[in-house]
């Protein structure tokens, strides 16, 4: 009997002994690299967002996961450095904000660690980002835009809020994978009766030649492709269209920066959503068999303090349909 107590003595000792050790086994924190295309102070109430819904499923920062941060401060030659950084971080996910230079850097630097994409870019497919949406292939996967998808729709809200619309110059970087929206755009202008007027732009000093060329025309209203070097310029461009007394649509950012009125995907929700495939993937699963998705839900913003400093009144209909008005 004694020998018997003893045995379970000594067993409640050992197990007590084990779960202790492994009580006091720090738990493996994941990191996260995140590599945007803009600064600090414009990413970081999205990040925010993924942060806050990272939580929900139980990642808390500080303990089971880490955050590295880089910005290219909207310079494109620093994304193969900063995406080269976060490789020898040896970071768990690399999470992309920003266009297909961006995602193509975070590509090149590595085959392995995975890469989510927030919505940037034209068209993952056409780019080479990915194989196809339902089957990404490789390393990369997350959420693409539709952003030459919404181009008739964008031109449809222009003339709804200008009703005089009838020459509308389109600024594009025709290098840029995103120039192929150049064609979606001239069916709906057609069918709006407007007459479009594509104007290049290669490089950074062009801008000021079209600006000169466009002040020679009498244009009603100003559209904006999408890619590396429009966006690098937004508030360059929204400074030339506010001075021009000229309505314009273009992204979310643009609008921000000045510009009249942007349509397309809700960037809260497509932040949120990264958070889904973080959780996917840190769960094991691969960006090669988690399909790429398209937004649910958009966004139509008009920026009013400048509709005001160019002297025109948005009809009150279209004001409704905003879901987000800057005063």
């Amino acid at each position: 009997m004694a020998k018997k107590n003893l045995f379970w003595l000594l067993a409640t000792i050992l197990l007590a002994t084990v779960s202790l050790a492994a009580a006091q086994q720090p738990k493996k924190v994941r990191r996260i690299g995140y590599l945007s295309s803009t600064n600090a102070a414009r990413e970081s109430a999205r990040f925010e967002a993924i942060r806050l819904a990272l939580r929900e499923r139980g990642y808390i920062e500080g303990q089971n996961i880490a955050s590295e941060y880089r910005y290219a401060e909207r310079k494109p030659d620093r994304y193969a450095e900063l995406a080269a950084e976060l490789v020898r971080l040896k970071v768990d996910i690399i999470v992309v904000a920003g266009g297909d230079p961006a995602i193509q850097a975070a590509k090149n630097a590595t085959k392995t660690i995975p890469i989510v994409m927030i919505g940037g870019g034209a068209d993952p497919v056409e780019a080479g980002v990915v194989e196809s949406l339902a089957r990404p292939g490789g390393n990369v996967t997350g959420l693409t835009n539709l952003t030459r998808e919404l181009s008739g729709k964008r031109l449809e809200l222009l003339k709804e809020a200008v009703p005089k619309l009838a020459r509308v110059a389109v600024l594009y970087n025709p290098a840029a994978p995103s120039a192929l929206e150049l064609k979606e755009v001239q069916s709906p202008a057609r069918t709006l009766g407007l007459t479009i007027q594509p104007w290049e732009v290669r490089a950074a000093d062009d801008f000021e030649k079209v600006f000169a060329a466009q002040n020679r025309q009498r244009l009603d209203g100003l559209y904006l492709i999408g890619g590396a070097l429009i966006r690098i310029n937004e508030k360059r461009i929204a400074d030339f269209a506010l001075k021009s007394r000229l309505p314009s649509v273009g992204t979310r950012d643009y609008v921000d920066a000045g510009g009249l009125m942007s349509y397309g995907a809700d960037q809260a929700e497509s932040y949120r959503r990264v958070a889904y495939f973080v959780d996917r993937i840190l769960k094991g699963a691969k960006p090669a068999d988690l399909p790429v998705e398209q937004p649910m839900r958009f966004e139509f913003v008009i920026n009013l303090k400048t509709a005001n400093q160019i002297g025109l009144t948005i009809p009150q209909w279209t004001l409704m349909k905003a879901d987000k008005v800057i005063r």
